[in-house]
């Protein structure tokens, strides 16, 4: 089950790392063309602004990029007896995958939420085993397996 979880975690980031990468030409190219079609302080602002948007789908595109090469250091034959990262979590409030967080995820009949350990949740439940409990939003759950 980790196996396809992470590869659709993988499928997600590529799919974010494309778009950005899209996202940022199209930005390089409109600034391009504006500087072709324009004269004066609005050649400036347009090439200024397409040169900020490319820079802000650059970030987006490296974070991603930053994300895969962590999904890439999961190895999904380990076996956890505590929650780390790389670790599938069931508990009481729901089931994670502690890797990075890319929202949720529905695999066969079951929903994962991905979430990094840096996450509040993650920070919460990382280092613990099964049958310890934690505190989320006033409420008390309980870690019921660790895969």
């Amino acid at each position: 089950m980790k196996d396809k979880l992470l590869e659709k975690v993988k499928e997600l980031i590529e799919n974010r790392m494309q778009t950005s990468y899209e996202a940022m030409e199209a930005a390089k190219n409109s600034a391009n063309e504006e500087g072709k079609s324009s004269a004066g302080d609005k050649y400036e602002t347009a090439r200024a602004m397409g040169q900020l948007d490319r820079e802000m789908n650059g970030r987006m595109y490296e974070q991603a990029r930053q994300e895969r090469l962590s999904l890439d250091k999961i190895d999904t034959e380990s076996l956890f007896t505590k929650v780390a990262f790389g670790a599938i979590v069931e508990t009481t409030m729901g089931n994670f995958f502690v890797s990075i967080g890319a929202g949720i995820i529905d695999l066969d009949v079951k929903k994962f939420m991905t979430i990094s350990p840096q996450a509040p949740i993650g920070q919460l439940i990382m280092g613990k085993t099964t049958a310890e409990t934690f505190d989320f939003r006033g409420k008390n759950h309980k870690i019921i397996t660790i895969a």
